[in-house]
């Protein structure tokens, strides 16, 4: 088939390679408007336009997917089908109804459980037993759309959003590989989503990032899983923004938000448990030790993070 892909951050990259070492042609991609980054803020393409200029391919990058110019290019283009993934941007119907198979969405979760911008997030913070990813027909409607296929994969005790998202964004490729391969095929079937089980996966904020200690440990072990490697888990301690990388929950108890600490460890109380500190960033300095970090510093008796 003739293809026309969309997606815009790096996990999106390992789609767009398979589908050029697929049978399928991809003639252009469409990805979001160049962007400031780096220390100097200047202007720079996604990683899938990257990719996409690498290798010779034409790239479209409107500002909406609903300006005139890119209707006209798309129309001209003549795809068949238009995988996405993560392109960033909301499709309108006149564009979905362009190419003859519609748009392919691989999205990753297991629809429609975390329909939304941040699905692995929250499905490692609401302690999820598993994960996976999903390809659908892209609609109107959120995430909404009628389901090809899906994978599944478990999330350890262990796993974060960012160990996930580079797993489903390569072993999700190939699903969308195989679900184009169908359509091309005649073999696809799109199933309905049911009305229930359907939950929410917004962006994470640096503000959802904030740990309240009157959670357990557990729950915020989850929080800080889900929130790695971004925006990052963290907490205030003497008034400064104090980012904690890892952690892990382990028995005992003292007071919500509470420094238990020792020469082998840095511990903090929790609405239920401890949650011991494996590796911090005070604000201003390097990733450290948290014990390492503690040796330096003159805790006050009860001294808490906030």
């Amino acid at each position: 088939m003739r293809v026309v892909f969309a997606g815009t951050p790096e996990v999106a990259v390992p789609s767009l390679t398979a589908l050029l070492e697929s049978r399928h042609e991809v003639v252009a991609v469409l990805t979001r408007p160049d962007a400031p980054a780096g220390r100097g803020r200047s202007l720079q393409p996604s990683p899938v336009g990257t990719l996409a200029a690498e290798h010779g391919l034409e790239v479209l990058k409107p500002v909406k997917p609903s300006d005139p110019d890119f209707v006209s290019r798309l129309k001209a283009l003549d795809p068949d089908c238009c995988p996405v993934v993560a392109y960033g941007a909301l499709v309108p119907q006149r564009v979905i109804d362009i190419p003859r198979h519609g748009w392919v969405n691989l999205h990753f979760s297991l629809l429609p459980r975390w329909r939304g911008a941040a699905p692995v997030q929250h499905a490692v913070m609401a302690g999820d037993p598993e994960t996976g990813a999903s390809t659908f027909s892209l609609v109107k409607a959120m995430d909404a759309g009628p389901v090809y296929d899906e994978i599944r994969t478990p999330i350890g005790p262990q796993t974060t959003s960012g160990d996930l998202l580079d797993e489903l964004a390569v072993s999700g490729a190939a699903l969308l590989v195989s679900t184009l391969d169908a359509l091309e095929d005649g073999t696809a079937v799109a199933t309905p989503q049911p009305n229930d089980g359907v939950t929410l996966a917004p962006k994470i904020t640096v503000e959802d990032a904030r740990l309240d200690w009157s959670r357990t440990a557990v729950e915020l072990d989850r929080q800080l899983r889900g929130c790695t490697p971004a925006p990052g888990g963290w907490a205030l301690f003497r008034d400064q923004r104090f980012k904690i990388n890892t952690a892990r929950p382990v028995p005992g108890s003292a007071a919500p938000g509470e420094l238990v600490v020792s020469k082998k460890a840095v511990q903090v109380g929790t609405g239920e448990g401890l949650l011991d500190l494996l590796e911090i960033q005070p604000q201003g300095k390097k990733a450290m030790r948290a014990p390492d970090w503690a040796r330096g510093v003159q805790f006050a008796e009860g001294e808490r993070l906030g």
